[in-house]
């Protein structure tokens, strides 16, 4: 691949993590450190899943070629499933649940969701015989710049337009 399509896959890779670091970044009010932790979660996160998905599509590649799109269709469906169902729970529970999601696990879990797509990316790249660890460097260290920002974005814009944190 050439150095202008692995910054552009970085980018793409990389925009759902800073979308959610904006939303943390606006509820949580990171400081600088904080920011810079969660732009490392999820830059590590989001560098390894296309590794991940580049051995698996390499042992693989034959049965992952015939079933990925069932894969994504069911972990798409699932997310979506979860996110109407957090919508439409009673609000008393749902400051409970806001209350467990703001530790580090939830950084975590959110970092991973935002890197599911990460993985599909590493089996096509697996067919394409890209070099995986310049690209997967490339998308870490995005995500980490761009998270990072997000973050600080979320602190500005949630401390300005939010309501004030409890």
């Amino acid at each position: 691949m050439t150095p202008g399509a692995i910054a552009v896959l970085s980018l793409s890779m990389s925009t759902d993590a800073f979308a959610a670091a904006v939303g943390r970044g606006a509820s949580h009010r990171p400081s600088l450190a904080g920011a810079v932790r969660a732009g490392a979660v999820f830059g590590v996160i989001e560098a390894v899943t296309p590794v991940i998905g580049w051995a698996l599509g390499l042992v693989a590649a034959g049965l992952v070629e015939r079933i990925d799109h069932w894969i994504a269709f069911v972990l798409l469906v699932a997310v979506g499933v979860k996110m109407i169902w957090e919508a439409t729970r009673d609000t008393a529970a749902g400051r409970e649940e806001s209350a467990r999601r703001s530790g580090p696990w939830a950084l975590v879990a959110t970092a991973v969701g935002t890197s599911i797509d990460a993985a599909a990316v590493g089996v096509g790249l697996a067919f394409l015989g890209a070099n995986i660890w310049i690209i997967a460097l490339s998308i870490g260290l995005t995500t980490f710049v761009l998270t990072t920002t997000g973050m600080l974005i979320g602190r500005a814009v949630g401390g300005r337009f939010g309501k004030p944190p409890s």
